[in-house]
């Protein structure tokens, strides 16, 4: 091809590139351009833009939901009230974009036969700019999935879904905080239990529960974070009628006191008094106002004892794997040593089962109950090394008739053990054998 022919070529390559460039771009603007009977925006706000809300009602259940001065939601009519953050969350994320189904009439001459003269219920959105914009929803539309609904200043009428209208349709209930006690588990640092007389006091440190009172002692925390959990499910019924409100208050009135707990986070103290009428519970907060039956498993979880609480295991090694046991008992001694991942007893391999069998019984041991006293000369010795060798636990072990007690080192308390539980330790102990010599290929 001579050099005449390559230019026209060349030519001919860069329109069909310029025409193909021009094509697509068309077909872009096509894509995103909205069509032209898409049905229109009737509020477009972000929820960030949106500082108040007053919901309206043709009956004159007024609602005012508002932003304090922390950033969170709140309840400020008909009376000041705590508000369900993620309920009114939802509220403001269905009032900020409100899209129409379709536009029914762009003039109307009368806004009755759509039920807009008087609306059911009239939404005003007031924004971080201090403008209101008032959105009117009026009768269902013929068929029932839709309503009528219209932005005040703007004379058009347009059909919004039915989710729509329930996503806006909300009551004070509906947006109440109906927690009775408020705090914020993950700054939880203190529970405390007032119970037949007697006081328990939980401290948290980091992740771990400790009992305070009535003197300090090791938590069960699986336990007090059931406790915890069922005091932050515990909810205020709304919708009892009015004369079981008055059932529950003389219910908690005339019941018996079964206790008080009071939990403390960042924010502060609060407290939940507990009364048990027959078979009930009954439950006063100083969170929330009136009188509220509450679940039997609640009761049952505050009408407890110190021990009920405590942690009956007797190492808190738990499932961590210790790096070094040791035991002296009936005139025997038994060291085992993990080295990568054998297991040693003076330099010799060990069966790693067996092994793994003795770790078990240490693993288990358990109080069968609390006692005082009883602990008398030491029958077994026992040391575990765990958490890379930053932690010893030792722990003594005495006859005591046919149980056992046990104390931990550094620990006033005593553990009562089961001589089942003890028997089968010193049995698992002494059959731990050596490793199997490797087999000869």
């Amino acid at each position: 091809m001579n050099g005449r022919g390559l230019t026209i070529a060349a030519a001919l390559l860069a329109l069909l590139a310029g025409a193909l460039w021009w094509s697509n771009k068309d077909k872009a603007k096509e894509v995103t351009k909205p069509s032209a009977d898409a049905p229109p925006k009737i509020l477009a706000l972000t929820d960030a833009d949106v500082r108040k809300l007053e919901l309206k009602k043709r009956g004159g259940d007024d609602t005012v939901v508002q932003k304090n001065g922390s950033g969170k939601w709140e309840i400020a009519s008909p009376k000041p009230y705590a508000a369900d953050q993620d309920a009114a969350g939802s509220l403001v994320s269905s009032a900020s974009s409100v899209t129409s189904d379709r536009l029914v009439d762009d003039k109307p001459t009368d806004l009755k036969q759509f039920g807009l003269d008087n609306p059911s219920l009239e939404l005003d959105i007031t924004a971080k700019n201090g403008k209101t914009q008032k959105l009117l929803l009026g009768d269902d539309a013929p068929g029932g999935s839709s309503t009528y609904a219209k932005l005040e200043g703007d004379p058009r009428v347009f059909t919004v879904a039915s989710f729509t209208k329930t996503g806006l349709d909300k009551t004070t209930k509906d947006l109440r905080d109906k927690r009775l006690l408020t705090f914020d588990q993950d700054k939880l640092s203190r529970v405390e239990l007032a119970v037949k007389k007697n006081e328990i006091e939980f401290g948290r440190s980091k992740d771990e529960w400790q009992i305070l009172k009535p003197k300090p002692l090791r938590a069960d925390g699986l336990q007090v974070e059931e406790l915890v959990r069922k005091l932050k499910d515990a909810k205020m019924d709304l919708a009892v009628s009015d004369e079981d409100a008055k059932k529950a208050a003389a219910s908690f009135t005339s019941g018996t006191p079964i206790g008080t707990v009071k939990v403390t986070d960042a924010s502060g103290t609060q407290e939940l008094q507990i009364h048990k009428k027959g078979d009930d519970f009954f439950g006063k907060s100083s969170a929330a106002e009136g009188y509220y039956k509450l679940p039997a498993d609640l009761g049952s979880a505050v009408d407890k004892s110190v021990d009920d609480f405590r942690n009956k295991k007797l190492l808190d090694f738990g499932f961590n794997e210790p790096t070094k046991v040791e035991m002296h008992a009936n005139g025997k001694t038994y060291s085992f040593q993990k080295a990568g991942e054998k297991w040693l007893s003076n330099g010799k391999e060990m069966d790693s089962t067996s092994v793994q069998s003795f770790l078990d019984k240490v693993r288990d041991l358990a109080a069968a109950k609390f006692v005082e006293s009883g602990f008398t000369a030491p029958a077994i010795d026992l040391s575990v090394t765990s958490n890379g060798g930053k932690r010893t636990e030792k722990v003594l072990i005495a006859k005591a008739g046919d149980k056992y007690v046990a104390q931990r080192e550094n620990e006033p308390s005593f553990y009562e053990l089961e001589a089942k539980t003890v028997d089968e330790l010193s049995k698992a102990a002494g059959d731990v054998k050596p490793a199997a010599p490797p087999t000869k290929k």
